[in-house]
């Protein structure tokens, strides 16, 4: 039985500011797996439902193909590969080798996977009729011969390596205008920031220990390549193991296109080894080039999307975020391009680079005597080399090729300078080790921050140094989701301050705010507002009033009586905060995000909705251009966004941005955080206004379960996921079911908010409906009419809320 209104409850989430020998698997069993994460950027299948691993044909293929890549998986049903290729990361590109006599039958169900970068179709005998193969754009080639298939599978796997080199554009505007220094795209500035500190740290023996654990643990190439860079490796032979066949090269490139931080930070000693192998060599070089300028090509494929901020660029900059390979003759890179530039949705690139030999902005040099291929004639340069853009031009009529002008920038190009000197500043620390730890809480990096910091916390005896630390680790905590361990870390810092500091520090202050921060998480509403007075009270009397600290801290005050009701008080709050950054930032600063998304999150509270999407957009657009994709602040706005959506009733966008938050979620947190409730009850919020009740009620029943799991889990929480599935119940019209759920969800609202929330209105509501539906049309009208009291006290007269429940109250007292 339907009801007049629906009294189902978002988690809308806020913004507080912290201060075998080899690597072949055979998989036999169709067993879906987990969303796999490979540490490279493409993997190799091989499909054979025939295959036997004691044949001897088998194992001269397998060690043909091993000449090319480490990483194999061979395959003896489809439906376990199908599984894989679905599985698989979205930015992970998949090679398969198939036998002809099963490629009609599987191609129709795989053609369309994104994953999927080419198909090899091997077959015993010449096939006559290859019209069939046309029709599928993902068949790369078909071959009767081994050594042929494996010639393209290397040229397949080389066009990959080329195409998926990570670029960031800076246009000329952007570098000039110090108002949009913050729409740099993230990956620039990031992998600015990571060399800048890898560079300057010392490594001993030890990491490439812990290189070589953390590639067996995640299975990052085989075992026996694995234990061979162990044995061999030094950092003489850095480049060597660069440009051979093994996991290093497609490893180190995935990672930096993809800013992994904890596989940079694990392969920080080779990023070092190298970049200082290349110095070594440039400076034994210099006689032979004469101090004159040479030309030195690339080529390779861009994206129609790349290419197009690529034209915008002109006069601009591009910077190559990886190690970038070039070459001194041109045949073999336009060979590249222009194979790229008959691939849909792709633009071959023949980049003519003019290099200065004077110019020392950037290690690179001659690797031919050196490289494990000596015979190609390739010229190396460091991580994050940057250069001019300058004449684009098209190189054939009625084809998607174009040759680009670059020239590398010099140490004395003022504006690069400037820049650089300006993106500097977005990390702080005393050294390299807390300039990293910074870094990574930025990007997201939770888990590589912990362990750095519980690192450097057992290296010093500093006071200081420990009251940074742990207010650090209670960050990282907050961000798990551990509350309780947050609590413990952020207050053995903020004892040692309180020791060490006078009452009116500053220090103290921010120990203050990030205790508040969270208590507010944990839904304890009022201690948050005790921590933040305390911080608000020193810092109004040390700091300036326009100072970003106090700004910061209006915006979370302004989030915590949001979230206790007061939406005039949250507002004003926030206001304050707005008064301040406008006068201070610049308008696509990095901290108006949690402002315009906090703002947001009152007026989607006040059921102003397209209000509330329109900050919560504002605040992704900046997002977009100064975080990482796989941010976990973009599943916070995901949620947020998604739940607005639900509320106007668009509920195929709502289940899309939870589809984006979950994958993020997946990928960036343990799935016992208890994050997944809250996504797991806005899923089912959907599926509820869907009338799907048996598809909600299994999303809230996992919701339930993790918070109950979570010590520190708010009561806040678990009451909003008694009253959803009480609603559920009701709905289903299991009545009494559905009163026992929403009675224990009022239980806890009368025990924890003010008697004026409208969380406790939402109760009252919930179970008038359960009344109305039992036909107890009395009891129904008594809660309607306490939920209706509170809802005009503390809703505008416009809310739906107050709509709905004037609505049932007309219902019920036609019946009596």
């Amino acid at each position: 039985m339907s009801n007049s209104g629906s009294n189902q409850e978002a988690s809308c989430t806020s913004s507080n500011v912290f201060m075998s020998n080899n690597n072949t698997t055979i998989i036999s069993s169709n067993v879906i797996q987990s969303r796999r994460r490979i540490i490279r950027n493409y993997s190799l299948l091989w499909l054979d439902e025939c295959v036997d691993r004691t044949d001897k044909d088998y194992e001269n293929t397998l060690k043909q193909i091993q000449t090319i890549t480490d990483n194999i998986n061979v395959f003896k049903e489809r439906d376990a590969c199908i599984d894989f290729l679905t599985d698989s990361e979205e930015n992970i590109r998949l090679f398969l080798m198939i036998n002809d006599t099963i490629s009609q039958q599987i191609m129709p169900l795989i053609n369309d996977i994104p994953q999927l970068h080419g198909v090899y179709i091997f077959s015993d005998i010449e096939i006559l009729d290859e019209e069939w193969t046309k029709k599928w754009q993902k068949i790369k080639s078909v071959h009767t011969s081994i050594d042929d298939l494996c010639q393209r599978l290397e040229l397949g796997i080389k066009h990959l390596n080329q195409d998926s080199i990570a670029m960031s554009f800076i246009t000329l505007d952007e570098m000039t205008s110090t108002d949009k220094l913050n729409q740099l795209e993230p990956t620039f500035m990031y992998t600015q920031i990571f060399k800048d500190i890898l560079l300057d740290m010392e490594y001993d023996a030890q990491a490439m220990k812990q290189f070589t654990a953390y590639c067996r643990h995640h299975d990052c190439g085989s075992a026996k390549n694995i234990d061979e860079f162990e044995k061999k490796y030094d950092a003489e032979t850095a480049i060597w193991w660069y440009t051979c066949p093994s996991f290093i090269y497609s490893m180190l490139n995935y990672a930096l296109r993809s800013m992994e931080g904890e596989t940079i930070i694990n392969m920080g000693f080779f990023i070092r080894d190298l970049h200082q192998q290349l110095q070594k060599l440039q400076q034994e070089q210099i006689h032979l080039l004469h101090d004159k300028p040479f030309i030195v090509y690339r080529g390779q494929g861009l994206s129609k999307t790349d290419f197009e901020k690529l034209q915008k660029t002109q006069s601009g900059l591009i910077s190559f975020n990886n190690f970038l390979s070039t070459s001194t003759e041109q045949y073999m890179p336009l060979g590249l391009a222009s194979s790229a530039s008959e691939t849909a949705d792709m633009v071959g690139i023949l980049f003519k680079m003019l290099i200065d030999s004077r110019v020392e902005s950037v290690p690179f040099a001659s690797i031919k005597a050196i490289s494990c291929f000596p015979g190609e004639d390739e010229i190396l340069f460091s991580m994050h080399t940057i250069f001019r853009v300058g004449t684009i031009k098209q190189m054939q009529t009625n084809k998607q090729l174009y040759q680009v002008e670059l020239q590398l920038t010099s140490d004395d190009d003022r504006q690069l300078r400037l820049l650089t000197d300006r993106i500097r500043e977005e990390v702080v620390g005393d050294n390299g080790w807390e300039r990293l730890g910074d870094l990574l809480l930025k990007i997201g990096q939770f888990n590589k921050a912990d362990e750095l910091y519980n690192v450097l916390l057992e290296h010093t005896s500093d006071e200081a140094e420990k009251a940074v630390y742990y207010n650090q680790l209670g960050h990282v905590k907050d961000g798990h989701g551990d509350y309780e361990k947050a609590i413990y870390y952020c207050q053995e810092g903020l004892a040692i301050r309180e020791k060490t500091l006078p009452s009116n520090h500053p220090d103290l202050a921010y120990s203050y705010n990030n205790i508040g921060n969270v208590y507010n998480n944990m839904g304890e509403y009022s201690k948050a507002l005790s921590y933040y007075e305390k911080a608000l009270e020193i810092l109004q009397k040390t700091l300036s009033l326009n100072h970003p600290d106090l700004a910061a801290l209006y915006n979370n005050i302004g989030n915590v009586y949001n979230k206790m009701g007061d939406y005039s008080k949250a507002l004003s709050y926030h206001n304050k905060c707005l008064e301040i950054r406008q006068e201070i930032f610049p308008s696509n600063h990095p901290g108006w995000t949690s402002l315009y998304n906090n703002i947001g999150y009152v007026f989607d509270n006040m059921g102003e909705y397209s209000e509330a999407l329109s900050y919560y957009e504002k605040a992704l657009e900046i997002c977009q251009k100064t975080l990482p994709s796989n941010h976990p602040y973009f599943a916070s706005l995901y949620n947020n966004i998604g739940n607005v959506y639900n509320n106007m009733g668009e509920y195929s966008k709502a289940l899309s941005f939870c589809e984006k938050e979950l994958e993020i979620c997946q990928k960036t947190l343990p799935l016992n955080n208890p994050y997944f409730a809250s996504l797991y009850n806005n899923i089912g919020y959907v599926f509820y206004n869907m009338g799907e009740y048996l598809k909600a009620l299994s999303y809230y029943e996992q919701a339930l379960e993790i918070r109950q799991k979570t010590p520190s889990s708010s009561h806040s929480y678990l009451a909003t996921l008694y009253n959803n599935i009480g609603n559920v119940y009701n709905n289903m019209e299991k009545y009494s079911k559905s009163l026992s759920f929403c009675e224990q969800a009022l239980k806890i609202r009368q025990e924890t908010l003010p008697s004026s929330h409208p969380d406790l209105a939402t109760s009252y509501s919930s179970i008038g409906n359960v009344y109305k539906n039992m036909g107890e049309y009395l009891k129904a009208l008594s809660y309607y009419n306490r939920a209706l009291d509170i809802f005009q006290c503390a809703l505008s007269p416009t809310h739906p809320h107050i709509k709905n429940v004037k609505e049932s109250i007309e219902i019920v007292k036609m019946k009596l």
